[in-house]
């Protein structure tokens, strides 16, 4: 099939049937759910983007395996050039859509299991990293989405996966057949899977002997039967579905949890069956792939923020304030120091066994660690710039209420010149990127709590060398 254009992708959900409950009640047309459709145009940009002059150079690349053009969201990093590029092209992509667009998750499951499958197999002997190849070039042949299922409910966080009441507070595999799995459990954050073709469940920690009902890894239809998604709340989502007050007009998030209830996987889509020791392999390497995403998307995220800021001090008069201006500042230099964090782990990124190539661990980390705090103080920043109309700015069906719509424009005008319309959407976006939840929290937990990313720096440090250089430094012998 080739690349697929952005209207090409909406029509190819079109043609799947996930089974979908929203707010209590079941949802049959995913695709034109005004709360749904949001978040189906952000991944759609991925899409648009890579027919645009401007970004086709950095979205579209010339796969290995297929030796066909192919978008970048489909193609695991076999250069430290494609390590960059993935950097830039979620920045570029943030910044065109002013949220998340769903579309990383996917690739970062591809990358990892790009390089354990493999190990694995050299090990075990086992086929997954066969099975990985062909599917992978069913993604790339077809321009498809994915998304990853890693994040498990996890029940009594003092317990491992057999030590729980229920045993399915991890998912497992509930079944082993002669032609494949059947797997039960559930999946929890599950950002985009309403917007993706595919769903990627990789295992969601370490696993140790007696946990191989749980160290599983595999791929299923986003339709697949006995998959349930469950669309979560978020702290804005009822505007989309009345219409009004959305402050990003085009593009939304949502994040479902999903079900698996007696999911049956094929054998050739199996990636991962009960080798307990990879697990940790694979949650490293998806991690911190995500990790480095993040840097790249939340950095395109602050532009779009300091835009943002900058239009509101033209609009109410302030763009000559001084220390708007310094904050204007501060939030340029937090998006450059996340973007280069994640850049540099890049050009650190060195080549595995399976040809993949992998990131610098712990720059991507210190890079996830850095938004966790600074992308937070970055929005009290454009706040701060732009004022308090932002908590409590009456509704857009007030603003065009025949009595007193004139009224409040009246009174809601600034600068001569400027349409009051025109500033109460900039108010509303701000609104929308400063307490959208289903962005913020994902700003502090997205790609994992900020205490695994700091455990994951101290793990791969090379702490010795650095006692060592004190040492000698000392002039402290032995």
């Amino acid at each position: 099939m080739g690349l697929m254009t952005k209207d090409q992708y909406i029509e190819s959900l079109r043609k799947l049937n996930p089974v979908v409950y929203m707010f209590g009640e079941r949802i049959t047309d995913v695709v034109d759910n005004p709360r749904l459709r949001a978040g189906i145009e952000a991944t759609g940009a991925t899409y648009e983007v890579a027919e645009m002059d401007e970004y086709r150079d950095l979205a579209i690349t010339t796969s290995p395996l297929i030796n066909e053009p192919v978008n970048r969201f489909t193609l695991p990093p076999g250069s430290i050039d494609d390590l960059v590029h993935r950097v830039k092209l979620n920045r570029a992509i943030a910044n065109h859509v002013g949220t998340c667009h769903q579309r990383c998750t996917g690739l970062d499951c591809l990358s990892a299991l790009s390089i354990v499958t493999y190990d694995v197999d050299q090990k075990h002997g086992t086929s997954y990293n066969q099975n990985f190849t062909e599917f992978l070039k069913y993604m790339q042949k077809n321009d498809l989405t994915a998304n990853a299922g890693v994040t498990d409910l996890k029940g009594d966080r003092s317990k491992g996966p057999t030590q729980q009441a229920d045993d399915e507070m991890y998912l497992k595999i509930v079944e082993r057949r002669s032609d494949g799995i059947v797997v039960s459990g559930a999946k929890v954050h599950q950002t985009g899977s309403l917007s993706s073709h595919e769903i990627i469940v990789l295992p969601t920690r370490a696993m140790r002997k007696g946990d191989e009902d749980y160290a599983v890894a595999f791929a299923v239809p986003a339709d697949a039967e006995g998959l349930i998604h469950v669309v979560g709340r978020s702290s804005l989502d009822g505007r989309e579905l009345e219409g009004v007050d959305c402050g990003n007009v085009r593009y939304s998030k949502n994040c479902p949890t999903l079900i698996f209830d007696n999911v049956f996987v094929p054998n050739d889509r199996i990636f991962l069956c009960g080798e307990t020791e990879f697990a940790v392999d694979m949650v490293i390497k998806f991690s911190s792939f995500h990790r480095q995403s993040h840097g790249g998307c939340k950095a395109g995220k602050i532009d779009c923020m300091i835009g943002a800021a900058l239009t509101l001090m033209d609009y109410n008069g302030t763009s000559k304030v001084g220390h708007h201006k310094q904050k204007v500042i501060d939030m340029i230099h937090r998006a450059e120091t996340l973007y280069g964090c994640c850049l540099a782990s890049s050009y650190e990124g060195k080549k595995q066994a399976s040809g993949s190539y992998f990131i610098d661990t712990i720059l991507s980390n210190a890079s996830k660690i850095h938004e966790g705090k600074e992308l937070s103080e970055s929005i009290r920043l454009m706040i701060d710039i732009v004022g308090g109309f932002v908590a409590d700015m009456p509704s857009d069906k007030d603003f065009e209420h025949p009595e007193i719509g004139p009224k409040l424009k009246r009174y809601f005008k600034a600068v001569e010149g400027v349409p009051v319309e025109n500033r109460i959407k900039m108010f509303r976006l701000v609104e929308k990127m400063a307490m959208e939840s289903a962005d913020t929290i994902s700003d502090i937990h997205g790609g994992g709590s900020p205490e695994a990313h700091r455990v994951t720096i101290l793990r791969e440090s090379d702490l010795e060398s650095k006692k060592r250089s004190a040492l000698r430094l000392a002039g402290i012998e032995g």
